[in-house]
C-alpha cells in the first residue's frame, strides 16, 4: 500500500505521459526555392503567429539553416508540418 502523498508506479507513468507526449517539435529547414514572403505567409497560417514573428523565424531559418517553429503534442506538430509542406517547405517532426 502506498504511503500517503506518494504516487504508485502507475500514477507516476500517467502523470509523466502528457509531459512526454508534448515533447515534439516541428523543424523548418532552409531552402532556396521559396521567397521570404512565401515562408512568412505560410508560417502565419501554420503556427497562427503574427507577421513580425514569422519574419523573425524565417530569418532564423535562413541564417541558421533551420529553426524549431512549433513545440507541442505530436498531432499538432504534424498538423503544422502539413501546412508548411503545402508549399513544399522542408520540415521534420521529431522529439
Amino acid at each position: 500500500m502506498p504511503v500517503a502523498g506518494t504516487l504508485t508506479q502507475e500514477d507516476q507513468e500517467s502523470v509523466a505521459r502528457p509531459i512526454l507526449d508534448a515533447a515534439w517539435k516541428t523543424i523548418l529547414f532552409n531552402c532556396d526555392c521559396h521567397s521570404f514572403e512565401d515562408v512568412e505567409r505560410q508560417l502565419v497560417k501554420a503556427i497562427r503567429c503574427d507577421f513580425e514573428r514569422s519574419k523573425r523565424i524565417a530569418w532564423e531559418v535562413h541564417t541558421q539553416g533551420s529553426a524549431v517553429v512549433y513545440e507541442g503534442v505530436r498531432e499538432r506538430c504534424e498538423a503544422v508540418a502539413s501546412v508548411l509542406e503545402d508549399i513544399r517547405l522542408v520540415v521534420q517532426v521529431r522529439r
